[in-house]
């Protein structure tokens, strides 16, 4: 979730707006209070450590609602959406149809009257786990190895960031929505001996099981700053007032008068937002009552039948906002994850630090090794899109090697090699996107619904060669690719909602995309499974399975050629000498690379993309087309 300056995208479109508004008056902070402290001793090395398996994995991003319908029965009803933003019973409501045209309303989308931004978050198309079981071989076959998953918890939204509970997956992912209700009510939430495992639950662990099957891993989103109107302790809050056992684990800033017909009862929300009601916070993060809560949630989802092995449980989290979460709790979070299974995983956003100004977060106090192995790479997003897609305000090739060496040079070496390297999420704009409309600032009005000028359309044959560019950079260059679901598969779309259209699934007939969301004009675009692109990304994924120095290799660049755009280095390990050479011009590019420079090889073969290379007096030499890498073995 971004957490930063601008709305909440996670969340609904309203919230943006109000943000921003009020933005301009207020000046952001930051960090939390106690966020940010190098008071530290010496690091323990069980806690020092990144996990192998992280730094050579490639992860894929699950957006659960939106990646498959497995299992129609459990499709969500109007009842289990109204209260969710807009907090409205649409009449005639319906699930949404998964291969329709993403912006043409349906009908009972258009009897309120309302525009496409107004109303897009009341739709849910039934994505689910056993979509997820269905497709966890795809998902093999692509070359990925590792799983995270956007929130799974019960929710009443489609995007889940505002969690009812922790402790139960959402019962419209599993296969007995109603059944598992009914399990809720026999619980006491704040008791974990009463808690039992639910249909969902039990799915959920099941996946879990085919994942590591598999040789996979898996991690899972721990929204841990803030929770719900209908999480359950702040229901009971709501309910009792002050005679609440959890009137602690909130910052109540003033409670309801009965004696007036006005309702007094506020309370601190994240970034204000009432919708979600901030766990309690001291200066070395959640206080007592919810801190030992999400210590259940975190046995119950890494060890979950508790016998001591990990093997049955998550792999690790993703910690959402977690520069909103004094950094003390995260030591202790580690602590916690380390002590049931040394090699778990813990990836922090840390994001924006002023969204306003354009400036991130250097992430290096949550990265000394206490408290997260990676956070979600978006400086490296930030700098690549500025090389690579950017036209009148791109970087030279120059400036794209001192922004990675910068970057990188933030760091331990242990880090750089796990930190997940994401072009796009569910709060940005898609990578095809993000090329479609060059010069757009990253994570700053791209979307049409804040920028009327951003274009909606697929990717022309051109962009689709960018595309590849970079895809193959993210897969050679220093550090862990995580993909976006369904970048692999052609599709595009601006940033949330626009991000999160229905997976493209070969064997589906979609509606071409002709309707525009404000109702401009705009190509009327074919949207289908994209088989060339497909293999473009298991081409590039394999290749960084098959060669361990492009996991861990150290990393020497080789090539800033200025005026013909082109970027090149060297990954290697022992014997292993891989070089790769990016021609981000719009011509072919002749190269002569002094042998002395690149090692004692003898010869050189291509075992990705174009060119035939020849030794002449010392120097390799080769010709790379435009727009597009080559990649060589050095042959001994």
């Amino acid at each position: 979730m971004n957490s930063k300056q601008r709305a909440c995208s996670v969340r609904s479109r309203h919230l943006r707006s109000y943000l921003m508004a009020v933005l301009l008056v207020i000046p952001w902070i930051p960090a939390c209070a106690g966020g940010v402290s190098d008071k530290r001793g010496d690091i323990p090395k069980n806690l020092l450590h990144v996990p192998k398996w992280a730094q050579d994995a490639t992860w894929y991003q699950i957006f659960p609602e939106r990646f498959r319908n497995g299992d129609p029965s459990n499709d969500p009803t109007v009842d289990d959406l109204v209260v969710s933003y807009p907090f409205e019973r649409p009449r005639e409501w319906q699930i949404s149809r998964w291969t329709g045209d993403w912006y043409e309303l349906q009908a009972w989308e258009r009897a309120p009257g309302k525009k496409f931004y107004n109303i897009v978050h009341q739709r849910r198309y039934g994505g689910d786990l056993q979509g997820v079981l269905e497709r966890l071989d795809y998902l093999k076959d692509l070359g990925v190895t590792a799983l995270y998953f956007n929130p799974l918890f019960e929710a009443p939204s489609m995007h889940k960031y505002e969690a009812s509970m922790y402790h139960h997956i959402d019962n419209n992912f599993g296969p007995d929505p109603a059944g598992d209700a009914a399990m809720w009510a026999t619980e006491r939430p704040e008791d974990p001996a009463t808690w039992q495992w639910t249909s969902a639950d039990k799915l959920f662990l099941t996946l879990i099981a085919e994942v590591h099957k598999r040789g996979m891993r898996v991690i899972i989103d721990g929204v841990f700053n803030h929770v719900g109107t209908q999480f359950w302790a702040f229901r009971d809050l709501r309910a009792k007032g002050a005679a609440s056992p959890y009137r602690t684990w909130f910052t109540v800033t003033s409670w309801d008068d009965p004696a007036t017909p006005t309702d007094e009862f506020s309370y601190a929300g994240w970034a204000g937002l009432k919708d979600l009601p901030e766990l309690r916070e001291d200066e070395n993060g959640l206080v007592a009552g919810p801190r030992e809560h999400v210590h259940n949630v975190v046995k119950r989802w890494m060890d979950p039948n508790g016998d001591g092995d990990p093997s049955d449980g998550v792999d690790g989290w993703r910690l959402d906002v977690a520069e909103r979460v004094a950094i003390p709790f995260w030591q202790e979070f580690r602590q916690w994850t380390r002590a049931i299974n040394p090699d778990s995983y813990l990836t922090g956003e840390v994001w924006w630090e002023d969204w306003r100004n354009g400036k991130m977060f250097n992430a290096g106090p949550w990265l000394a090794g206490d408290v997260f192995d990676a956070v979600m790479n978006y400086r490296w997003a930030d700098a690549a899109c500025r090389f690579f897609k950017d036209r009148t305000k791109k970087i030279s090739a120059t400036d794209f090697d001192r922004s990675l060496r910068e970057l990188l040079a933030d760091y331990r070496p242990e880090v750089n090699y796990g930190l997940m390297n994401l072009y796009g999420s569910h709060d940005t704009d898609r990578l095809s996107s993000m090329i479609v409309n060059p010069d757009t600032d990253f994570d700053h009005q791209v979307s049409a619904a804040d920028n009327s000028a951003y274009m909606v359309r697929k990717p022309t044959a051109e962009e689709v060669k960018r595309k590849k560019l970079m895809v193959l950079f993210q897969a050679t260059f220093l550090g862990a690719p995580m993909v976006y679901y369904g970048d692999e598969a052609g599709m595009w779309g601006g940033d949330d909602p626009d991000c999160r259209k229905p997976m493209l699934w070969p064997e589906m007939d979609f509606d071409p995309e002709a309707a525009h969301p404000l109702g401009g004009n705009r190509p009327v675009d074919a949207n289908a499974f994209s088989a060339d692109m497909h293999a473009f990304y298991k081409e590039a994924l394999t290749l960084r399975r098959n060669y361990s120095a492009l996991r861990a290799g150290n990393l020497v660049t080789v090539i800033t050629d200025d005026a013909r755009d082109l970027y090149g280095f060297i990954r290697r390990l022992g014997e292993e000498t891989i070089l790769v050479i990016l021609n981000n011009g719009p011509n072919e590019a002749p190269i002569r690379l002094r042998m002395t420079t690149l090692g004692t090889a003898s010869r050189w073969s291509v075992i990705a993309g174009g060119g035939v290379p020849t030794i002449e007096g010392g120097n390799l030499v080769v010709t790379i087309p435009p727009v597009s890498g080559t990649v060589f073995r050095a042959e001994r």
